[in-house]
């Protein structure tokens, strides 16, 4: 949130409402497209944690298989869920983040142009994430679900041009589940999503401070490299503060799939969706600390290149159009 606050002071704020939503949707999507083979291998490990055998012994054994079994379409199985969904995700966190620390000055009578402490940073991001993940829980049931189709259908030549779509998909959970349904793992989301965010948005605050300290910096003006290194900083710590309500999300909205009738967490899915938490204790009880963090490492791998190509394209927007 690079742009000097005298600047933001005298922008009407409709315009910048629409420039929070278009820099960040921008950011959202050419950062998916990046990380998109990394999530679908996370998101794969995730939902075996249940199984009584895996069909992967690690990430790169994951993305050999899809590789080999799948080809790059494979790879890239369910993108446009994921693609919606970044930039859905990345405007509303950006603008509803920059929204609700206008409201912590208001409210604690703070001028406009003062930069929030870092803990009050930290509750606007929690907020941030909060709001967001409302609109993302439908759109991760749809790229998880189809993440996992190869799994379900035996690979061949006909297969991936005849799977079912995101609309299809999204159809089918509703008609199966109904409006409600949409939003089966939400509590995960929900967790991740605000205690993720509030690490993502005071971790990149806190090293941006830093770097500028470091030069003795005037203005709030970022060099590319120094929005790169404090995003790479956040991902990282996005990641790593709640990855296990991520891991029960994932195995929720992925289990009508691949256990349809057996099994304690799915014997009557149709009507009784499984649980946040009678999922997390069944993969705790089934694998551990270890279950609950299948995918974390590719998952940390993955999101700090994609948070620096987040940040680097937001703030450089910003700088040059803000």
């Amino acid at each position: 949130m690079d742009v000097p606050n005298e600047t933001l002071a005298t922008m009407p704020s409709h315009v910048r409402v629409l420039k929070d939503i278009t820099f960040g949707s921008i950011a959202g999507m050419v950062s998916k497209v990046f990380e998109h083979p990394f999530d679908l291998t996370k998101v794969r490990l995730q939902s075996q944690v249940l199984d009584s055998s895996a069909r992967f012994a690690g990430p790169i054994d994951c993305l050999t298989k899809t590789w080999k079994n799948e080809g790059i379409t494979g790879l890239y199985r369910g993108l446009p869920a994921p693609i919606a969904g970044a930039m859905v995700e990345n405007a509303s966190l950006f603008l509803s983040y920059r929204e609700l620390q206008n409201l912590i000055r208001r409210v604690t009578h703070q001028p406009d142009s003062q930069k929030l402490p870092l803990h009050q940073l930290a509750l606007a991001a929690a907020g941030s994430g909060a709001i967001t993940s409302f609109l993302l829980t439908p759109i991760e049931l749809v790229k998880c679900k189809m993440q996992v189709q190869m799994l379900v259908s035996p690979p061949s030549l006909s297969i991936p041009h005849s799977l079912p779509g995101p609309f299809t998909v999204f159809a089918s959970a509703f008609r199966s589940s109904g409006f409600t349904g949409l939003w089966l793992g939400h509590t995960g989301t929900l967790i991740r999503e605000t205690g993720g965010t509030a690490a993502w948005f005071a971790t990149k605050e806190y090293v941006a401070s830093l770097l500028l300290a470091r030069r003795a910096a005037s203005s709030q003006d970022l060099r590319p490299w120094e929005s790169a290194f404090s995003g790479a900083c956040a991902g990282a710590a996005f990641n790593l503060a709640l990855f296990p309500a991520d891991t029960v999300k994932s195995a929720m909205q992925t289990a009508e799939e691949l256990r349809p009738s057996s099994g304690a967490l799915n014997q009557t899915y149709r009507y009784s969706p499984p649980s946040f938490f009678g999922t997390f204790a069944q993969m705790y009880k089934a694998q551990g600390i270890r279950g609950l963090y299948a995918g974390c490492g590719v998952t940390v791998a993955r999101s700090i290149p994609s948070s620096a190509i987040i940040f680097l394209i937001f703030d450089g927007l910003n700088k040059r159009f803000g």
